[in-house]
C-alpha cells in the first residue's frame, strides 16, 4: 500500500529555498548546454515552467550568437567567473530589448557545470533616469529664477521703448516696432512657463482615485484635441487610491494624452490611445531625505500607436528643451517628470514604431502612514525627513 506521503511535493532544501527567494533569475547549465536547475525568477523571466526549462538547451532560449553562450565557454575554459553588462537577451517570444547584466561562474563541486545569474537593467535604469530627471529639474529651477529676474525686467523696458517709437513711426516702421513687441511678449510667455519649475511650495496630497483623473482627462481630450481619436481603457477596478494632488495628476496625464494625440494625428481613423492601470508590487525607490525605500506599486500607462520616439532622443526625453516637435519648447515632459518626482514616483518611456508607452509608477495612499505623519508634524521640535531635506 502506497502512503500519501509519496504523492506530496518534495520539500525544498535550504539551498533551493534561498535560490527561489532571490528576485534575479539563476540557472545551472550542464556541460552539454542543457539547463539542469533554475529558480522561480527564471520561470518568470523566460515565461516558461521549470519542468519545460529542464528539457531545453540554453541555445534554444537566447538569441542566436548571444554573448551569453560565449561567456559560458570562456568561464568553462578559464574556470573563473566573468561579468558582462548590458547584454540584450530579447527574443521575439519574450519581447525585444531585454537588457541584463550577466554574472557567470563555474560550479567547482560539479566540473563543467556553470551557474548563470541574470540581473535585468530595467529597474536600475529607472532609478538612474529618475535621479537624472530630478537633477535636471533642479537645474531648470535655478535657470527659471535667473531668467525671471534678469530677462523679464529688461524686456519690459524694450517693449515700452518700442511702443513709444510706434507713436511717431511710419506705417513701414510701425511693422518693425510691432514685431519687437510681439517677440518680447513671446519671450515673457516662455519665461512664465519656466517659472512653474521654481514653485517649491508644499503640495497638499491625499487619496486620489486615478480612474476619476483619467476619465476627466479623457473627457477634456475628446472635447478638444483628441476628438477623432479612439480611446481604449484597461483599468484594474480594485486599485487602491494613489497618494497625490489631484490637480497636478490631471496636469500630468493631460500633457501625456496631448502628446499621444499629436503622435497619432496623421493616422486618421486608425489613431488609438490606450489608458491602463495596474498593481505592480516589487518596485521600491530610495528617496533623498528618507532612510526607508518607498514602494511604488501603482502603474498608470498612456500608450499610442504613433511612429514612436527617435532612439537618440529617448534617453533624454524628460530633460528640458528636448522635443520631437518642430514648434515645441521641450518643457512639457520636463514639467511632467518634475511633478511625478515631487510625488515620489517614476516616469519612463518605452518606444518602438506603432507602440509607445509612457509609464508612471506612484506610491499608494495609506491612511495609517498619513495619520502618523500628521502626528509627527504636530509635535513641536519634530519634522519629517522630507522637511529636513528641504531645509
Amino acid at each position: 500500500m502506497t502512503s500519501a506521503m509519496e504523492f506530496r511535493r518534495p520539500v525544498p532544501t535550504d539551498g533551493e529555498a534561498i535560490l527561489n527567494a532571490l528576485p534575479n533569475p539563476v540557472l545551472l547549465v550542464a556541460p552539454d548546454g542543457r539547463i539542469v536547475a533554475a529558480n522561480i525568477a527564471t520561470e518568470a523571466f523566460f515565461e516558461i515552467s521549470t519542468q519545460f526549462l529542464k528539457r531545453q538547451s540554453l541555445k534554444e532560449l537566447v538569441p542566436f550568437g548571444s554573448p551569453l553562450l560565449a561567456l559560458i565557454d570562456q568561464v568553462r575554459s578559464s574556470n573563473s567567473p566573468v561579468n558582462e553588462y548590458k547584454v540584450d537577451l530579447g527574443t521575439p517570444r519574450m519581447g525585444g530589448d531585454r537588457q541584463v547584466d550577466l554574472h557567470v561562474a563555474p560550479l567547482t563541486e560539479r566540473p563543467g557545470h556553470i551557474v548563470v545569474m541574470l540581473q535585468e537593467r530595467t529597474i536600475a535604469d529607472k532609478m538612474d533616469r529618475q535621479l537624472t530627471h530630478r537633477s535636471a529639474a533642479r537645474s531648470v529651477i535655478a535657470l527659471a529664477a535667473m531668467l525671471a529676474h534678469e530677462i523679464k525686467n529688461p524686456l519690459s523696458g524694450i517693449r515700452g521703448a518700442a511702443q513709444l517709437l510706434e507713436q511717431q513711426a511710419s506705417s513701414e516702421d510701425r511693422m518693425l516696432t510691432r514685431l519687437i513687441c510681439d517677440e518680447a511678449d513671446r519671450i515673457v510667455t516662455l519665461v512664465d512657463r519656466m517659472e512653474v519649475f521654481g514653485d517649491e511650495r508644499p503640495v497638499v496630497r491625499g487619496p486620489v482615485n486615478i480612474h476619476s483623473v483619467l476619465d476627466h482627462v479623457k473627457r477634456l481630450a475628446q472635447s478638444g484635441f483628441a476628438r477623432n481619436i479612439r480611446f481604449i481603457e484597461d483599468y484594474d477596478p480594485s486599485l487602491p487610491p494613489v497618494l497625490a494632488n489631484q490637480d497636478q495628476l490631471i496636469q500630468v496625464f493631460l500633457n501625456l494624452v496631448k502628446n499621444a494625440a499629436e503622435a497619432v494625428a496623421d493616422l486618421g481613423t486608425d489613431a488609438e490611445i490606450q489608458l491602463t492601470t495596474a498593481f505592480r508590487p516589487g518596485v521600491r525607490l530610495s528617496v533623498p531625505g528618507k532612510k526607508s525605500r518607498v514602494s511604488l506599486p501603482l502603474e498608470f500607462c498612456v500608450k499610442d500607436n504613433g511612429s514612436g520616439v527617435p532612439d537618440d532622443l529617448l534617453p533624454n526625453l524628460f530633460d528640458p528643451f528636448v522635443t520631437t516637435k518642430q514648434t515645441g519648447s521641450g518643457l512639457g515632459l520636463a514639467l511632467v517628470a518634475k511633478i511625478v518626482g515631487d510625488h515620489g514616483g517614476i516616469i519612463e518611456c518605452e518606444s518602438q514604431p506603432r507602440k509607445t508607452t509612457f509609464r508612471v509608477l506612484m506610491p499608494m495612499y495609506s491612511a495609517a502612514k498619513q495619520l502618523d505623519q500628521s502626528n509627527r508634524d504636530d509635535v513641536p521640535g519634530t519634522s519629517s525627513p522630507a522637511s529636513q531635506d528641504a531645509r
